[in-house]
């Protein structure tokens, strides 16, 4: 339910992509449909409306959106379950040569995954990180339907999990006081008696600076 496809379609139900206060750039890039800016501007809506009306305002009015999704999107991490396969075929962790180039006015990156020596796939995408995601999803298609296939992590039987023990705190120790301290400055010479200050005037008012009875 929540995740950069999901909030970029609900934000594309809005029109929020017209709405986004772009740089020049960005928007003659094509910067309003690209799925984590309008996944980020659906979640400032939301926000908003927590701030306006509260939580369970909020709380109902993601429901409804998401309710009206037609099919609700999966946000599939394809690196990640390639770095899983790497590792357990090859040994090795993937790494990501990315480059990225202007066609038209849109710019457009290329991503080639390797475990290795060997390129295992490539990827096209808006951003650098929808490059590395398209060439990872290639890369586990050319291993395999079993690599593609969800990773399920089924726990194991009969093992209960240990409560863990708080440790208690190792006490500290003070400090060594010390217990004598030897003074070397010589005895202080009494001071000569100073001249007795003035008679003070009475006291004035701030405001009017009458004298004060």
């Amino acid at each position: 339910m929540v995740n950069t496809n999901t909030l970029a379609q609900m934000a594309e139900q809005l029109d929020l992509g017209s709405y986004l206060y772009l740089g020049k750039g960005i928007a003659k890039g094509g910067g309003r449909n690209l799925k984590s800016l309008l996944a980020n501007g659906f979640e400032a809506v939301l926000g908003a409306v927590f701030l306006d009306a509260g939580y369970d305002a909020a709380y109902h009015y993601y429901l409804n959106r998401y309710r009206s999704l037609p099919t609700p999107a999966q946000d599939e991490n394809f690196k990640g379950r390639l770095q899983q396969v790497a590792q357990e075929r090859f040994g090795q962790t993937p790494f990501y040569d990315s480059e990225g180039a202007r066609v038209g006015n849109q710019r457009e990156y290329t991503s080639v995954v390797f475990a290795g020596a060997e390129p295992l796939g490539t990827g096209h995408g808006a951003t650098k990180q929808e490059a590395e995601q398209e060439a990872a999803r290639a890369a586990l298609q050319s291993l395999g339907d079993a690599a593609v296939a969800p990773v399920t992590v089924t726990p194991k039987a009969g093992r209960a999990p240990r409560p863990r023990k708080r440790r208690a705190p190792t006490p500290r120790t003070a400090a060594p006081v010390v217990a004598e301290i030897v003074s070397i400055v010589p005895e202080a010479q009494p001071e000569p008696a100073s001249e007795p200050e003035p008679p003070s005037e009475p006291g004035r008012s701030r405001q009017f600076g009458e004298p004060i009875e």
